[in-house]
């Protein structure tokens, strides 16, 4: 893990620049003895912003770069001169980026598009010059507004993929296999488990040149919602897809009680996730002979957890109904 270049979890500090101060400045012009006031102005302080960038797929870049502090406004000057805001610093983050208070927990941002700009902290508001507090009974204010000071704080960057399709499953269910079929994605796959310990993402191409995008997120044990196993550290990223694809091996020993334990731990972490659109894929079906597959057919269909849930028999190794996968998929994605 030292080595990968995925990131999805980061810490920083962030500062924002002090409003500069307003200016007491008085008019001083030859042959006229006394000038009114013309204090310019202090220049606004520098906010942090967060701009969602979809050509970014981790927060890798800001791993090092952990201190963040915009620049403080100009005071004003006379003959009503404003001074300079302070320069921005413009974070650019992977769409799906959530931000939140290191003390409280309380999200402050979140940045789901390309383009999509949020201030994390806002800079100082500049003050006022001294003319504007000129009264007809003060014609000669000596007084100006300072400057707004900075705001700081700690903060959380936490990515959660976006994806049409999350791939849900033990290791070794075959999510990783399935997404090199259907995509051009090249994920890591050997026989053991945890082989996925980023998730990859995969654009399935469909009928019509329609397509999605798929993710493949690394796979889910018993009590990971409680940290076992690479524990809730992935299961974030489920919330941002649209339609979960439940996977389980033909050669499991009991299909449903899999998919049960499975869909617990969503409902552990998060029990909005069960409102998402779900679909079950019996993978490694290539193994099953017609008595198995009929036997299994009638176990998934007797199972109240699973009615109305679609369901295929798929071999990634062999393509069996792979087409039918991704035409399933797509019309639950577009279905009204």
């Amino acid at each position: 893990m030292a080595s990968s270049n995925f990131v999805d979890y980061v810490k920083i500090y962030a500062r924002s620049g002090n409003g500069g101060p307003g200016s007491s400045h008085f008019r001083r012009e030859k042959f006229i003895e006394f000038g009114g006031p013309d204090g310019g102005d202090g220049g606004r302080g520098g906010h942090v912003i967060l701009r969602g960038n979809s050509q970014y797929w981790t927060l890798i870049h800001l791993k090092y770069q952990r201190h963040q502090m915009a620049e403080n406004g100009e005071g004003g000057g006379g003959a009503k001169t404003h001074g300079r805001n302070g320069k921005d610093i413009v974070l650019e983050v992977p769409l799906g980026t959530v931000a939140k208070d290191a003390e409280s927990g309380e999200v402050v941002a979140e940045v789901t598009e390309d383009g999509q700009e949020v201030i994390l902290v806002r800079g100082g508001r500049g003050g006022l010059g001294n003319w504007h507090f000129r009264t007809a009974t003060n014609q000669a204010p000596r007084y100006a507004q300072p400057g707004e000071p900075m705001q700081e704080g700690w903060f959380i960057l936490e990515l959660k993929v976006l994806a049409d399709v999350g791939l849900v499953g033990f290791p070794n269910a075959g999510k990783s296999t399935l997404l090199s079929v259907v995509s051009a994605a090249k994920p890591k796959i050997a026989d053991y488990a945890f082989t996925t310990l980023e998730p990859n993402l995969g654009i399935v191409q469909v009928r019509d040149g329609h397509s999605f995008v798929m993710a493949d997120i690394p796979g889910i044990i018993e009590g990971a919602h409680e940290g076992r196993g690479i524990g809730t550290r992935f299961l974030r990223h489920i919330e941002r897809n649209s339609v979960l694809l439940f996977m389980v091996p033909a050669d499991t020993k009991e299909i449903v009680a899999e998919y049960n334990i499975l869909l617990n731990e969503l409902r552990q972490y998060n029990p909005e996730m069960l409102d998402k659109q779900r679909l079950l894929a019996i993978t490694k079906s290539d193994l099953l002979d017609e008595e198995l597959t009929e036997g299994l057919t009638h176990e998934i269909e007797a199972a109240p957890e699973l009615h109305g849930i679609p369901y295929l028999f798929i071999s990634s190794a062999t393509g069996l109904h792979i087409r039918e996968l991704k035409d399933l998929l797509w019309q639950t994605l577009t279905r009204d």
